[in-house]
């Protein structure tokens, strides 16, 4: 078998013939795929600024498959292995270039076991790492009327994609990310070995994966918690002229009760414009709605925020106690009279709500352009002073995108997992969503990595206490400040589970053939 996957990848690219792919199959001898020549959607990723080609595209049938695949490539000096779910990272995350990459996807529904509540235990799904959460959701409130308890606001993800992050949205302040709403994972480690893991169960590699970068090892299965799903969401929007003022609100509903509070609460910043995709335009939640400018403050200064909120309930539940709970809560916030958007809408549709921007962004074709976007969380104690010099002079005149930023809770994080984070209890979300048109007026790409990179220095040079989600570096150097006193546990956990530096090699945090 060696001496077949060796022929292959030292061969030159151009002299790879069909007895060298033949001979590639039968060195891994999987129930699944191998596909040596289409390996086009290996190569990219939903940033559209890096390439890599793989040797091979792996078409697992199970978590088997991935378990050759891994030792296989232990067996070589120089050979890598990357899980791609739906391929939605930023910066080549998911790439191996002249490596193995594993297309997750593969094993969407294997499995798929929904188990209701038992007693005092809360009802949960056990879901292939290759699901996509949006499928996940469709059948669980169909055929179940469950619902997992975290989501993010786009649900074409994979549920070990977003895992091995954390998986962010507007109710992660109550339940946590999706990281914290997991009990327990089927890994395969960078050893080759499957591994069952929990709390309570080989509990270090449980939390080394959660938020791990991929680092330590693919998932395969998930056990991921429910509820019961509601019918419909009250969603409403409403305007801010003052930061302070937008963020008070945020805070205050966020550290709420749960029976006093919204159950998904996020917010953005836009340009005081009449600029269609970063200005007024894009804060009425339906067509027929209109933002009246006349209600802006003179005060009011090149940037306005908005607080976006939604209230659950079921079919069932009369009207007039919905309004009479909102218009309480709504009552102690302290917007823009007047400039308050709101709808009813099902509960699938808020949740799919990003997908209809991405059948029209397909459609147009600024799906396929370049998505050069920043997600940072930075500390409540600095947010003040990124807005000042973030929103209001770099970002003054929009990202041609949402510039999403909302307050999230630390409790609600779990310690021990592989994510790090600013410090103190409140932090905010910084999600600059920018979508670059292949349009000769929109400005080049490189412009816009430019720009981000003039973000993250500035919060540097102003010593904010800030950490990026979905992390990009290019150096041990800046891995090490990005980790910071994790850095030796983060380590430790590689040496543990991917000594050989195997797994997720697009994440340029360790090379090949590292010595632990």
């Amino acid at each position: 078998m060696i001496a077949y996957l060796e022929r292959f990848v030292h061969g030159n690219e151009a002299e790879t013939r069909e007895d060298d792919v033949s001979n590639l199959r039968k060195a891994l001898d999987l129930q699944g795929s191998i596909d040596c020549e289409s390996t086009g959607l290996a190569s990219k990723d939903f940033g559209g600024m890096h390439a890599a080609k793989p040797l091979a595209l792996i078409r697992p049938f199970g978590a088997d498959d991935i378990v050759r695949v891994v030792r296989a490539a232990s067996r070589l000096s120089n050979l890598t292995v990357a899980a791609r779910g739906n391929g939605h990272s930023i910066n080549g995350q998911a790439m191996a270039d002249r490596g193995l990459v594993i297309d997750m996807r593969a094993m969407e529904d294997n499995p798929f076991n929904v188990v209701p509540s038992r007693g005092s235990s809360l009802p949960y799904v056990d879901v292939s790492g290759g699901a996509l959460w949006e499928n996940l959701l469709k059948r669980c409130v169909s055929e179940f009327g469950l619902s997992p308890r975290s989501w993010t606001d786009y649900l074409g993800l994979t549920v070990g994609g977003t895992l091995s992050n954390a998986g962010v949205s507007g109710q992660a302040f109550r339940f946590g990310p999706q990281s914290s709403n997991v009990t327990e994972l089927e890994v395969v480690t960078g050893k080759g070995d499957t591994c069952i893991c929990s709390e309570t169960e080989n509990s270090e590699l449980f939390f080394s994966v959660l938020g791990g970068l991929g680092q330590f090892g693919i998932i395969t299965r998930a056990r991921i918690l429910l509820q019961t799903a509601p019918d419909m969401v009250r969603w409403i929007r409403v305007v801010y002229a003052e930061f302070d003022e937008f963020t008070r609100a945020a805070e205050f509903l966020v550290t709420r009760a749960e029976d006093d509070s919204f159950d998904y609460i996020e917010g953005f910043a836009f340009v005081n414009s009449d600029d269609p995709v970063n200005g007024w335009p894009s804060v009425p939640l339906d067509s027929d709605q209109w933002f009246d400018p006349a209600r802006i403050p003179q005060t009011a200064g090149s940037i306005l925020y908005c607080l976006e909120v939604a209230l659950h309930y079921r079919n069932s539940d009369r009207l007039s106690t919905i309004d009479t709970n909102v218009n309480r809560m709504l009552g102690r916030l302290g917007f823009i009279e007047q400039l308050k958007f709101q709808v009813d809408v099902s509960y699938m549709k808020f949740l799919l709500r990003v997908k209809r921007a991405e059948q029209q962004s397909m459609a147009n074709g600024m799906w396929d352009a370049p998505h050069p976007w920043l997600n940072l969380f930075v500390s409540k104690t600095d947010i003040a002073d990124f807005n000042r010099l973030v929103f209001k002079k770099i970002l003054k005149v929009g990202v041609g995108g949402p510039m999403l930023v909302y307050p999230l809770l630390r409790s609600k994080w779990d310690d021990r997992t592989s994510v790090v984070l600013p410090r103190g209890e409140i932090f905010y979300i910084v999600a600059l969503l920018r979508f670059n048109p292949s349009s000769p007026k929109g400005p080049p790409v490189e412009e816009l990595v430019a720009q981000n990179q003039e973000i993250i220095k500035c919060c540097t040079k102003n010593g904010f206490d800030f950490k990026l989600y979905l992390p990009h570096y290019k150096s041990e150097e800046e891995w090490k400040r990005h980790f910071g006193n994790q850095w030796t546990r983060f380590v430790e956990r590689k040496d543990s589970f991917d000594p050989m530096a195997i797994l997720a090699p697009g994440q340029k945090i360790f090379s090949r053939n590292r010595q632990p």
